[in-house]
């Protein structure tokens, strides 16, 4: 049994919190989402006064919105609570996984890790001239003429591009501006423009453009800021039974198979 001594000095208390996967809505895989993070975010930052929210990120993205809206809850805490917020990249925080890292009032990388890709992309296929081949009459009747648009089944409209290059451009503008808000005059260009491009920097690399503050590993880092005696208290999604001893459901693997095409962009 414990007893309390009075007026000791407790050792500082670091929260981290594991962001791993895609990002997206729903439940599909090892998916990164506002829902599914919120209580854990959120008990991060009321557990007791830790001295930093940790956040250790390995994301090659995914949408926008789920990466807008986790990272707006974790802002919004760390200016209630008063904590800092570190991120601390493991293999990628690229695309909304950089918009994650960007939550962060510093971002440290491993020297391998991969860290950018501010941009939007769209990818689909186009299956219209394969079911002509085979006979297949594609019908489609809509009340609206916008209703129906980037069918695969049909060939691309010009129009329906040009729309689809004016949304991207909305996002891309948003997430220029939580990149520009996050890191400030540590852009290494001032308008910040060469980084915007959806190009990735490895490791000190990133250091050099700005978009990381240094080099540097969750726990050695935090004892070096706050002592060795520093403790971690680790949040993480719960796993499943199944998933506990590698198992999957059939129901998944098209996540998964998506999730993995996502790490495949960056040779991972």
């Amino acid at each position: 049994m414990r007893i309390p001594i009075p007026f000791r000095k407790r050792a500082p208390r670091v929260s981290v919190i594991r962001m791993s996967g895609a990002i997206a809505a729903g439940g599909r895989g090892q998916r990164l989402n506002d829902e599914g993070l919120a209580p854990l975010v959120e008990r991060a930052f009321a557990k007791g006064k830790p001295a930093a929210v940790a956040l250790v990120i390995n994301s090659p993205g995914g949408s926008p919105v789920q990466s807008s809206l986790i990272a707006a809850r974790v802002r919004r805490l760390a200016e209630e609570k008063d904590i800092k917020v570190y991120a601390f990249v493991e293999d990628i925080a690229a695309s909304g996984g950089y918009w994650l890292a960007c939550a962060a009032d510093e971002i440290w990388v491993d020297p391998t890790s991969i860290v950018g890709s501010i941009g939007v992309i769209y990818a689909g296929f186009g299956f219209q001239d394969l079911i002509a081949k085979h006979g297949v009459v594609r019908r489609v009747h809509t009340a609206g003429k916008s209703k129906s648009m980037l069918d695969p089944f049909r060939a691309e409209k010009p129009e329906d591009i040009d729309k689809l290059k004016s949304w991207q451009g909305q996002m891309h503008e948003v997430f220029i501006d939580h990149v520009r808000q996050s890191r400030g005059e540590r852009l290494a260009a001032p308008d910040g423009e060469d980084m915007f491009t959806g190009d990735i920097w490895v490791g000190q690399k990133s250091v050099d453009v700005g978009l990381a503050d240094g080099v540097g590993h969750v726990v050695p880092k935090m004892k070096e800021i706050f002592g060795d005696k520093v403790r971690f208290q680790v949040f993480g999604p719960k796993r499943g039974l199944l998933s506990r001893f590698g198992a999957q459901m059939a129901s998944d693997a098209f996540g998964l198979v998506e999730e993995r095409s996502l790490y495949a962009r960056y040779g991972l």
